[in-house]
């Protein structure tokens, strides 16, 4: 972090815009939109997205499209820009070479539903690039956008992306089991979610604000093992097929407990 403070002048006013201000989106996804109505707000010349077939016009490119996409897609806009990048968390800046152009990347560590414009301002952003112009490009580009930059290397890549799927795929998919197990006691699926969602809520706050294990409630964390008995048993009964998640669950609080202090705080 560092390193992208020296390399990035923290004092120059956010309303004025730095190296390559034309940007060509290509990817007319959830990505692309969003990236295209924020670029724009932030003071940039945006051309696009445009589908993955077209050429956009810019001094820089950024591919808005699945990883799978990615190669294919650099091909396409070959000596078209010189910096061309990309926005996903796990591909690697060498998806980027048939491009021929300094590559970067460019990753909001945000949730893209559709359903509502992402808040960009004060999210993180893993920023990678193959040249010191192309890293200042992505780390001037993110904090124009009011995000905060961290550098992403390539063989990082994999494990911060897991990191990024389990705060945010996985935390989904929990909640989403609580929402069944919730609904077994009569309470419809919406109004679960709204009971549950306050919970959730000052849980994922409390974890933000104190480290996890001050943020830890709950029986485990009591060491109260007759009530876990209880809570094993009844999801054994009305539902079987989470019976392994909740042992998973409970196993890691204990050993989140049982971790020195620093390690969890």
């Amino acid at each position: 972090m560092r390193e992208l403070e020296r390399q990035s002048d923290d004092t120059r006013p956010r309303g004025a815009l730095s190296g390559p201000t034309r940007i060509g989106l290509v990817g007319r996804g959830r990505v692309g939109r969003a990236l295209a109505s924020a670029l724009v707000a932030a003071g940039y010349e945006v051309a696009g997205p445009v589908g993955r077939d077209e050429l956009p016009a810019g001094e820089a490119i950024l591919l808005c499209v699945p990883d799978r996409e990615i190669e294919p897609a650099a091909r396409a806009v070959a000596g078209a820009a010189a910096l061309v990048g990309h926005t996903s968390g796990a591909t690697p800046l060498s998806a980027l070479a048939p491009a021929g152009a300094q590559a970067f990347g460019l990753h909001p560590l945000l949730s893209f539903t559709g359903t509502a414009p992402p808040r960009f301002d004060g999210a993180g952003c893993a920023v990678a690039g193959s040249t010191s112009a192309a890293l200042a490009f992505a780390v001037n580009t993110a904090r124009r956008l009011g995000m905060s930059p961290f550098p992403i290397d390539d063989e990082q890549r994999a494990a911060y992306h897991a990191a990024a799927s389990v705060a945010s795929n996985f935390l989904v998919t929990l909640e989403a089991s609580a929402e069944t197990l919730l609904v077994e006691t009569g309470v419809d699926a919406a109004e679960a979610r709204a009971l549950l969602a306050p919970l959730v809520r000052s849980s994922v706050e409390a974890w933000a604000a104190l480290g996890p294990r001050h943020a830890l409630t709950g029986p485990v964390a009591r060491g109260d093992e007759r009530t876990v008995a209880l809570q094993r048993e009844a999801v054994a009964t009305a539902r079987p097929e989470l019976l392994a998640l909740f042992d998973v669950m409970v196993e890691r609080t204990r050993a989140l407990l049982a971790e020195p202090t620093g390690m969890a705080a």
